[in-house]
């Protein structure tokens, strides 16, 4: 089936499910992480898996009956925003229940999202609540969970309103949720529904009446596809940007045996799991042990992702043509529980992300080398500390603001998302997911999201939403397509 067909998609059944005890938590009150949100759409996020062994119908009687399990320890995924005569906004836990559609695409399979280059038109399908704005969860459920049944797999999507929900909290539900479905009874990532830090305001977000918009133009053309990068092309990458010749090392070849081993066992659909080849590699390594100094692992040290970044801003900006005084950005979302003093909970719900802009004329990122590009993000994300953080605060309590998400000047990215995110540390019975997608809701020109890749040990893929001319440009360059595994 060709990508940009359509798809006949047609809705089996649609139910509100509510959680399975009542709810004990008060009102949640949005912070100045959250706030700003409420003009983006919901997050719109999915797996694609194969189509278990059991009836589609007592599928989704097992996706309804853990839902409603996982909502009692998720207790704002079933609630309503309010905001009250103040104009503090919400989150009340009034168990107003999520909704679950189960639909079915059985002319789509799984090779059909798989293999096409470009992001199929079919997964947009995929998701309830399309381009759904956030604020409008003062009516509309704050989650919703489609399950789609297709000719051999199935796809279990997931809108959930940004507002609510960061990336972090988002996977720390999706992970909750499989692991209710296949019975687990031990759960580690108890999220934290505190509202005692700093992210907590009194300043008061002015909304126009009915609420924010999107700041983005919806219909823009764009194009949409995964690039992926193997574990050994990213180190190449690594290496050139840190200016060392050495890709990797024997014992980084044996850290990625052992992690493969512990990650893909009991995976019967792996297709990059050749144990005999991981085992040959331990064995190897252990015939031919020398201890030895591995270079280049000073603090300066630009990171992998970062050099991948570096890369990316250098083949768009050369993609788009732009004039060399012309300044570009590179905006990336950073996670705040870490860097702010006192720590917040690593499993904090609710949004605690920042966005660090860099900036450099178009001139400066062509003519410079990676390693330049690299540190100027480096700079900025390790210049991101506890005090940066609060100044960032201050900022926006200064003038509260919906965040502007968007291509306003035709030279800005932003990347979202990120490869440490659990996204393939997930199974609701039947093995982990061939893959992992997203809907249409938040994209525009220059609108990058990181995944790790399903097979781990370093992989990354970038979903990269452009114009079709700076598409085609990028596809087209070389120093960035040589290190494309796909």
């Amino acid at each position: 089936m060709p990508s940009s067909s359509p798809i006949s998609l047609t809705v089996v059944s649609e139910s509100m499910v509510f959680p399975d005890q009542t709810s004990t938590l008060g009102d949640l009150k949005l912070s100045v992480s959250d706030l700003p949100m409420l003009s983006c759409h919901y997050i719109q996020k999915g797996g694609l898996f194969t189509k278990p062994s059991f009836p589609i119908q007592s599928l989704v009687s097992l996706l309804k009956t853990g839902l409603s399990q996982t909502l009692t320890r998720f207790p704002p995924l079933a609630g309503r925003l309010t905001t009250d005569k103040d104009g503090y906004l919400y989150i009340t836990c009034n168990d107003a229940g999520a909704d679950f559609i189960h639909a079915a695409a059985t002319e789509v399979s799984v090779r059909d999202i798989l293999s096409p280059t470009h992001v199929p038109e079919s997964v947009k399908e995929f998701f309830a609540l399309d381009r759904t704005v956030s604020y409008t969860g003062h009516h509309n459920p704050i989650l919703a969970v489609q399950v789609t049944e297709l000719q051999d797999g199935v796809f279990i999507g997931c809108a959930v309103n940004h507002a609510v929900t960061d990336g972090t909290s988002f996977w720390n539900f999706f992970n909750t949720f499989a692991e209710v479905c296949r019975g687990g009874k031990s759960f580690s990532r108890k999220p934290d529904f505190t509202r005692d830090s700093i992210l907590i305001s009194q300043a008061v977000l002015q909304l126009p009446e009915g609420g924010p918009k999107v700041t983005f133009n919806v219909n823009e053309p764009l194009t949409e596809r995964i690039f992926s990068f193997s574990r050994e092309a990213i180190l190449k990458l690594k290496a050139t940007t840190n200016n060392n010749n050495n890709k990797w090392t024997q014992n980084d070849d044996v850290a990625t045996a052992v992690e493969i081993l512990g990650k893909q066992s009991n995976d019967p659909y792996e297709t990059n799991n050749d144990n005999a080849r991981v085992t040959a590699i331990i064995e190897n390594w252990f015939k031919n042990f020398k201890p030895q100094i591995t270079e280049n692992k000073t603090a300066a040290e630009i990171s992998s992702f970062q050099s991948l970044c570096a890369l990316l801003w250098k083949a768009v900006t050369r993609a788009r043509k732009l004039p060399e005084s012309k300044t570009t950005t590179f905006r990336m979302a950073v996670n705040c529980r870490h860097r702010l003093e006192p720590k917040l909970d690593p499993y904090y719900f609710g949004n605690a992300i920042q966005s660090i802009p860099t900036y450099a004329s178009s001139g400066d990122v062509l003519s410079r080398d990676l390693r330049w590009c690299a540190e100027q993000l480096n700079d900025n994300v390790k210049a991101h500390d506890s005090d940066k953080v609060r100044e960032c605060i201050e900022d926006w309590e200064k003038n509260p603001r919906v965040f502007p998400l968007g291509n306003f000047d035709g030279a800005s990215m932003t990347m979202g998302s990120s490869p440490r995110f659990p996204m393939y540390d997930n199974d609701f019975g039947w093995g982990r997911p061939l893959a992992v997608r997203s809907g249409q809701a938040n994209k525009f020109d220059g609108k990058i999201s990181a995944f790790p890749g399903r097979d781990g040990a370093g992989t990354v893929d970038l979903e990269v939403v452009l114009a079709p001319d700076t598409m085609a440009g990028l596809e087209s360059d070389l120093e960035f397509m040589q290190y494309v595994s796909n």
